[in-house]
């Protein structure tokens, strides 16, 4: 089954990157989410209050999103507030969004669980998807157009997840 998820890492081109090579993603598109408006732009960004976002299209019968969001907690620091790599901003929070009430709990469960393990709060937040806006075309699959643009995410570490 086709599923979505909408995850916020920091900058979303290295993000964007990171999940387009895991097998089971289809395919991915970077936007701003969960703003105070539907309309926003790269400009604007820090008045709508919209995080640098990643929608995630994959088939949940080759990656169900537990491994997902394992790739995700991989990639970021989980406790870092409003920051990621160089990337500093309310743009660049975490973030997990979903439309599906049950992908909610699945990774309001997940993220539990990680607490368990964890000295310090994470600070990834969990919520609905209240809107999506598309990015401009040359945010769109960027590093792989600059291959050598600024990237927080070490795009050859991937663990066996």
């Amino acid at each position: 089954m086709i599923k979505y998820i909408y995850l916020a890492g920091g900058c979303f081109w290295g993000v964007e990157a990171y999940f387009k090579e895991i097998d089971g993603v289809l395919d991915t598109e970077v936007g701003y989410a969960n703003g105070k408006s539907d309309q926003t732009n790269y400009q604007e960004i820090k008045f709508t209050d919209h995080a640098e976002t990643v929608e995630i299209k994959y088939d949940d019968e080759r990656i169900n999103l537990e491994r997902l969001l394992e790739y995700l907690y991989y990639i970021i620091d989980p406790f870092s507030i409003d920051k990621q790599g160089n990337d500093r901003g309310r743009q660049y929070r975490t973030g997990i969004y979903s439309k599906n009430e049950e992908d909610l709990k699945k990774a309001k469960n997940f993220l539990d669980k990680k607490q368990e393990k964890e000295d310090k709060e994470i600070k990834v937040e969990v919520e609905k998807l209240k809107n999506f806006v598309v990015a401009e075309d040359y945010h769109q699959d960027y590093l792989e157009k600059n291959p050598t643009g600024y990237c927080h995410i070490n795009l050859n570490d991937r663990p066996n997840i």
